[in-house]
């Protein structure tokens, strides 16, 4: 059986604006295994979340998945779920059962309007016809309670805005996980919750995982969560991987220049608090019909001629280590350009 539950290849979701085209993803690759976590990190705008969301199939106009293949395999006959229409029966079916998502601001993904209770129970029961309204409250509070939401009984018959910006994001992990996924993702599940409640939620997440074998896309800017969740790590910058590989790999020998920029800006135990961190000079550019180079060339201090010529391919310099820059193009002997 093929180890890999999905195989995300060459990935394009661009949106056709007015202004031209803004390429959020393109040309994204990276597999996932059974019980496995990948990391996906990088900054603000660099397209982890709309990979999330074509990997679902939830991207809204005047968005689109263009190109390349998600394939997911469940164990029987592998599947691309690009060919699925995003509103299909068989898309329906799998989202939120086969896979499921954690949203980044679950205030905001909760339907204000009705009760935990109400949309837990919704989920159930479009996922697990047989059950009758009495069978799946009994199974939610039961995942209410695996999620350690206080006074469970209260909470299942409150609305968002009655709960904690924790408890909201506990009634998030509840609903996403009632269906038992094969595949959770998680697009940033601790932002603005304190670290005491950080820790709680991904040892959560680890616990789930280990209970029901599943696999997770675990989408953060936090270099520190990354290293305690993830198995592998790929690391985007303007839609695109440009590194890749086992988290012990990317940690200990960063290939990229902006990995290694990343890992330079974390906070160091008993550093002086006068020294400053490190940062990246300027911003990521906005991707909107963004010229044939290496995107990271304008920020780059090891910048070639090349690089703001052509894009480098995505090329494999150490076992299972790829990374996307023209600086290990002699090792491998081949041309380094990409599409």
């Amino acid at each position: 059986m093929n180890d890999y539950i999905l195989e995300v290849k060459n990935l394009q979701t661009w949106f056709k604006l007015d202004t031209g085209t803004l390429k959020a993803v393109d040309d994204v690759t990276f597999s996932l295994r059974r019980n496995e976590t990948i990391g996906i990190i990088g900054e603000s705008g660099c397209g982890k979340s709309v990979t999330a969301h074509s990997i679902l199939r939830t991207v809204q106009n005047p968005g689109k998945v263009l190109g390349g293949q998600i394939i997911y395999n469940n164990g029987n006959q592998p599947v691309d779920l690009v060919k699925y229409a995003p509103d299909s029966r068989a898309m329906r079916r799998l989202r939120g059962k086969d896979i499921s998502m954690i949203f980044q601001e679950p205030m905001a993904s909760l339907s204000p309007v009705y009760t935990i209770g109400a949309q837990m129970v919704e989920a159930v029961a479009v996922h697990q016809d047989k059950k009758d309204k009495k069978a799946a409250k009994e199974l939610c509070m039961e995942m209410l309670n695996a999620v350690g939401m206080p006074n469970p009984e209260q909470k299942f018959n409150a609305y968002p805005h009655q709960l904690s910006g924790g408890q909201c994001q506990r009634a998030m992990i509840a609903l996403a996980m009632v269906n038992k996924p094969k595949i959770l993702i998680a697009d940033e599940p601790t932002t603005a919750l304190d670290v005491t409640v950080q820790a709680q939620i991904t040892d959560l997440m680890k616990h789930f995982q280990k209970e029901y074998h599943m696999s997770i896309i675990y989408i953060t800017h936090d270099m520190g969560v990354i290293a305690e969740m993830a198995d592998s790590i790929a690391v985007m910058y303007l839609g695109r991987v440009v590194e890749y590989g086992s988290a012990r790999s990317i940690f200990k020998n960063p290939l990229h220049p902006y990995t290694r920029g990343l890992l330079k800006s974390m906070p160091v135990l008993g550093r002086k608090s006068a020294e400053r961190l490190n940062a990246i000079d300027g911003n990521v550019p906005v991707p909107l019909d963004p010229p044939a180079e290496c995107g990271f060339c304008s920020r780059c201090t090891e910048r070639m001629p090349e690089c703001a010529n052509c894009i480098p391919r995505l090329l494999e310099v150490e076992p299972e280590h790829l990374v996307r820059c023209f600086r290990y193009k002699a090792q491998k002997g081949e041309n380094n350009v990409g599409k």
